[in-house]
């Protein structure tokens, strides 16, 4: 939402908005910003202000005497009517119309209302119509992302290798996807036993002389993790580490292995 507004506040339509230059489907949209966001409110009372005073800048100021000249031009014309001196008389046609403009009043103040209720139905549908779009993009792409997993995890070239826990932790398992054409690796969390705060879950892979670290897996994530891909690797191991104290594979910290088809 903080990205559409600055978005908004960039676009230069607050600007076009106090110039009248804006479209109706723009002033909705102007609106509807105002009516929610106390930043653009600002934007535009800062916009009005420039406004003014470049308004008050270009203005020219009227002679001192001119009121004087005009007077003494009015009393030159011999055809100029002393409206002083006449008696006001109003005639039944103006009070007619007076009361014609008081019920259009009425009535435009009750089609006013009547916009403002319609303005803010609109302004409502705009705005969930902005947001449905970002639900529709958000879908697609965790929808693309899933199809992306479920085609490399059905890639007949795929090797699922499932890693069962220990007596140190019977509850865990993972279960691993390599793609040795594609060089892909991935690693689906299905169980890991809860571990105290200064402990967390590591993947090695197991090369011919040494051990590679390959990332801590999250007990919290709802997705693959995806893990570097090793080709000579000959197996996995998942240890229990602790955060104060070295990382390292030892027959004390190890939880879970196993041993890879291919090699």
């Amino acid at each position: 939402m903080e990205k559409k507004l600055q978005s908004f506040l960039n676009s230069g339509l607050i600007e076009r908005y106090v110039l009248g230059e804006t479209t109706n489907l723009e002033d909705l949209k102007v609106e509807n910003f105002l009516a929610k966001y106390d930043e653009a409110r600002a934007e535009y009372e800062k916009a009005q202000n420039s406004l003014e005073i470049l308004c008050k800048a270009r203005a020219v100021e009227a002679p001192v005497d001119a009121f004087e000249k005009i007077m003494d031009r009015l009393e030159a014309e011999e055809d100029v009517i002393d409206l002083r001196t006449q008696r006001s008389h109003t005639p039944w046609y103006a009070i007619a119309a007076s009361i014609v403009a008081l019920l259009f009043a009425g009535y435009s103040y009750l089609l006013f209302q009547q916009n403002q209720a319609l303005i803010h139905e609109n302004d409502v549908v705009v705005d969930e119509i902005f947001d449905l779009r970002n639900d529709i993009a958000d879908n697609n792409a965790r929808l693309d992302d899933v199809m992306k997993q479920f085609m490399k995890l059905n890639n007949p070239d795929t090797e699922k290798y499932v890693l069962k826990g220990n007596d140190r932790a019977k509850n865990l398992k993972t279960v691993a996807y390599i793609n040795p054409v594609e060089k892909t690796s991935m690693v689906d969390v299905v169980s890991l036993p809860q571990l105290p705060e200064e402990q967390y879950y590591q993947m090695w892979a197991e090369l011919q002389d040494r051990m590679v670290n390959l990332g801590i897996l999250d007990p919290k994530a709802k997705k693959m993790q995806s893990i570097p891909y090793l080709e000579d690797a000959l197996g996995l191991t998942i240890t229990i580490e602790s955060k104060t104290g070295p990382q390292e594979v030892t027959a004390e910290n190890s939880v879970a292995e196993i041993t890879l088809k291919n090699n």
